[in-house]
């Protein structure tokens, strides 16, 4: 076969499945190395490690509860301004607990809120479901539409998120999975409050089979897909 010939053929990319890429850690720049340790061991985070060098070089690593993903920040870790650091989501499966928590340990919280219905335009700190807040939790309770932000000592913003139920393909429909106890509660309280209403439904008798139900409910629920009723 002709050069010629050859070239035209086109080349078959051989088909590869992706690398795991794993997203595990974020630079948190701030001005005080010492007084950043002391907030994030107050929020309850794990502290995973603090190395120093030299008296050039300190690298601090802690963990959020149940996070696959860890923060890092110390001396000369990043050239960042101090506090630059905004919109740093925090997913949690029940807001107001989240929040109770932080106010507990003497972390000031603000209130809870929702976006204006997708009303992208305001004075407020700036997040990514619109700038306009509205006051108390999503009214229908929508999965990812309720917040509460708080800040570090440097201003580094945070963001509660309200997550009960992902969106389709977000997860592995076949790996249901709960970091941590109370994850796993929050998921039984809501599974428990909607087989109330499913035993309404049929009369008010008594399911035996409540805990195929449950079950069912909160795979479905993580897994973002249809819920029984």
């Amino acid at each position: 076969m002709s050069n010629a010939l050859r070239s035209e053929t086109p080349m078959q990319t051989p088909k590869t499945h992706p690398v795991d890429t794993k997203l595990e850690v974020v630079v948190i720049p701030v001005s005080d190395v010492d007084r950043a340790k002391r907030f994030y061991d107050g929020l309850g985070w794990r502290l995973d490690a603090d190395f120093a060098n030299d008296a050039d070089f300190r690298v601090i690593q802690f963990t959020p509860p149940g996070s696959g993903c860890a923060i890092i920040f110390g001396k000369n870790v990043t050239a960042a301004a101090p506090g630059s650091a905004q919109g740093l989501y925090l997913i949690v499966s029940d807001i107001e607990a989240a929040r109770r928590d932080l106010i507990a340990r003497g972390v000031e919280v603000s209130e809870v809120f929702h976006d204006a219905a997708g009303v992208y335009a305001g004075k407020d700190e700036p997040y990514l479901f619109g700038r306009l807040r509205i006051a108390g939790r999503d009214p229908d309770h929508r999965s990812y539409r309720s917040f509460a932000s708080f800040k570090d000592p440097d201003g580094n913003g945070w963001l509660f998120q309200e997550v009960t139920t992902r969106l389709p393909g977000r997860i592995d429909a076949d790996g249901t999975t709960f970091t941590t106890s109370t994850d796993l509660a929050s998921a039984m309280r809501r599974a428990a409050t909607a087989h109330g209403e499913h035993e309404k439904r049929n009369g008010g008798k008594h399911d035996e089979n409540w805990p195929d139900w449950y079950a069912e409910y909160m795979v479905s629920e993580q897994a973002g897909k249809q819920l029984p009723l």
